[in-house]
């Protein structure tokens, strides 16, 4: 049986373990900083499926140390993770861990891809996942519509998009994904798939910039003029002395250009006493000084108020003009952050908001240019900030269940208050299945997504030993791209190509050939189930796509054996299957 463990007591760290223990029968240790505190009572509680008295070993410890580690009884683990939300606390872990066993497979949880990727170079047998970056496609693509590509690399370098079929070129289609509408994953039938794998030749479009809106030039006064308190004054102020002009012209006779000079001056600037006027012409001028007392503090007061919230909203970088067809975004963590990058990256104009002014992700969302809203999501002026009513999606991604719903549920009736006919997408950050499903059934809110239930399969086949490469959202399941090596001796050494694939389970997208050291130059068979009598060998990397179920089972056929048979290269490359230019 194998064994792993686990450091972390949050979300992650809960379905982490669960996998463990369901879909690969593993016996997992857990340290938790505190039995009693976050997720740490649940942890302690996952039972196996099958096997109610299989559950996992839980260690309180407040601090690592060597120590807690051997009681951990590292030597005997096949690898740990660290599944922390502190970066440097995952690595501080996972060195000291490597101090009581150099050799144990380490799976770390990282925000930071810069210090993720020095990690990685510096640390065999390490690999570095982001539950943020994992999950945000999924958010993405629920905010868009499911037929919002997801884009993934090979560790090659060739690009692959998980697409809806109608936009894929069919010569570039290399896998059929599921079925969305009777929720099929794998299907047996392909072309009943409306949700493919299709190659994406050529280097990523650089985002067209022109189709985000430009700044206005006279955004500032734009600002200004939006107030609604300066604008009733300046239209009283405009009011007092167009009257004032007529009284001026008709009191001293004169033409409509000496009545606006006389009016304005008299007005704004004092008038001299002329005892030769008209006592008319007298009453007129004694009328505009004093409207012009009144005048001059209102119109200065409204200025100067306007003038310093204008400066306010651009130093903060709020919204400062009308915007529509936009998302926006509430919760600025991890994920909120990931969501705000990929949502630009694509050229969709998003609205960040976030309560905590100090949120990782508000200097990321103003470094970019976009407008920032700093409030509780919860209270109505924060989303009609906000512009939630035009808005084309409401993003609810805070840690907090409740909270998502209660910004979700007033989104949309603001929504419904502003234009009835409209109903506005909500896609909302939810931990609980059952209660995901309640939201549904009671709200009619079916987009929701849980981070840790699309990053824990990742997490936990890494830790098996499976490069996965993403994971394909697929509503709220997930699919699995991963490259596995055909072990030496292996089940599946020697088998053909077609025999790999399962329905339902696995589907071989590419064979790559030429590990290092096996002296076979690389190669790539895009296609391979065409080639009907290419058998596979040690030298060969398959490209899947899996269920976990599906994963497992792969994972067993291709695991290598002691002592195997000696292997003698081919003498000549492959042929490779003819592929489409891109």
């Amino acid at each position: 049986m194998r064994k792993f463990v686990v450091w972390g007591d949050n979300a992650l760290a809960r379905r982490l373990v669960g996998e463990l223990i369901n879909t690969y029968s593993a016996q997992v240790t857990v340290i938790v900083p505190d039995l009693t505190a976050n997720q740490a009572p649940e942890i302690a509680d996952i039972r196996a499926d099958d096997d109610p008295g299989e559950r996992p070993v839980v260690i309180a410890a407040r601090k690592l140390t060597k120590a807690v580690f051997e009681t951990a009884d590292l030597s005997d683990a096949d690898a740990i993770a660290f599944v922390d939300t502190d970066d440097v606390a995952n690595v501080d872990a996972a060195l000291i861990a490597r101090e009581v066993d150099p050799t144990i497979r380490v799976v770390l949880r990282m925000f930071n891809t810069v210090l993720g990727a020095g990690v990685v170079e510096r640390l065999s047998n390490c690999a570095v996942l982001s539950a943020s970056e994992i999950a945000a496609p999924a958010f993405v693509a629920a905010a868009l519509g499911d037929s919002s590509p997801t884009t993934v690399r090979l560790s090659d370098g060739q690009q692959l998009v998980a697409t809806d079929r109608s936009l894929a070129n069919p010569g570039d289609i290399r896998c059929a994904l599921a079925d969305t509408a009777g929720a099929d994953s794998l299907p047996v039938d392909e072309d009943r798939a409306d949700l493919v794998l299709a190659s994406v030749y050529g280097r990523r479009a650089e985002l067209d910039r022109r189709r985000r809106k430009r700044r206005h030039p006279l955004r500032a006064t734009r600002i200004l003029l939006r107030g609604s308190g300066l604008r009733r004054v300046l239209v009283s102020s405009l009011a007092i002395l167009a009257l004032g002009t007529v009284a001026v012209a008709v009191a001293r006779h004169v033409g409509v250009w000496r009545a606006v000079y006389f009016a304005v001056l008299t007005a704004l600037g004092g008038a001299n006493p002329d005892p030769d006027a008209t006592t008319t012409a007298q009453a007129v001028d004694v009328v505009l000084v004093v409207a012009g007392v009144a005048i001059i503090p209102a119109l200065t007061a409204a200025v100067v108020g306007i003038v310093v919230k204008a400066r306010l909203a651009i130093a903060s970088g709020g919204l400062t003009e009308p915007v529509s067809g936009h998302v926006v975004v509430v919760g600025l963590g991890n994920v909120g952050t990931r969501v705000v990058r990929e949502l630009y990256d694509q050229g969709i104009d998003v609205v960040a908001v976030d309560r905590d002014e100090r949120a990782r992700g508000v200097q990321a969302s103003r470094d970019l240019g976009l407008p920032v809203i700093i409030g509780d999501a919860t209270n109505p002026d924060t989303l009609t900030a906000a512009s939630v009513a035009t808005a084309r999606c409401l993003v609810v991604v805070t840690t907090a269940d409740v909270t998502n719903l209660e910004a979700a549920l007033l989104g949309r009736d603001l929504a419904r208050r502003a234009d009835p006919d409209v109903k506005l997408r909500v896609v909302l950050r939810l931990f609980e299945e059952d209660f995901a499903r309640r939201i549904k059934t009671a709200f009619d809110i079916d987009l929701s997504r849980s981070v840790s239930y699309l990053a824990a399969p990742a997490f936990a086949a890494s830790m098996v030993g499976s490069e996965v490469i993403d994971t394909i959202p697929v509503g709220r399941r997930v699919l699995l791209l991963a490259e596995v090596p055909v072990g030496a001796g292996s089940q599946l050494e020697g088998t053909y190509f077609r025999e790999v694939s399962e329905p339902g389970l696995v589907r071989l997208v590419a064979v790559q050939t030429g590990r290092a050291g096996l002296g076979v130059g690389v190669q790539t068979f895009w296609a391979p189930e065409q080639n009907r009598w290419r058998t596979l060998d040690r030298t060969h990397t398959m490209v899947v796509v899996a269920t976990r179920a599906g994963l497992v089972a792969l994972l067993a056929r291709a695991a290598g054996i002691d002592n195997p048979p000696p292997f003698h290269p081919p003498s000549a490359p492959p042929l490779l299957t003819p592929q489409p230019r891109g």
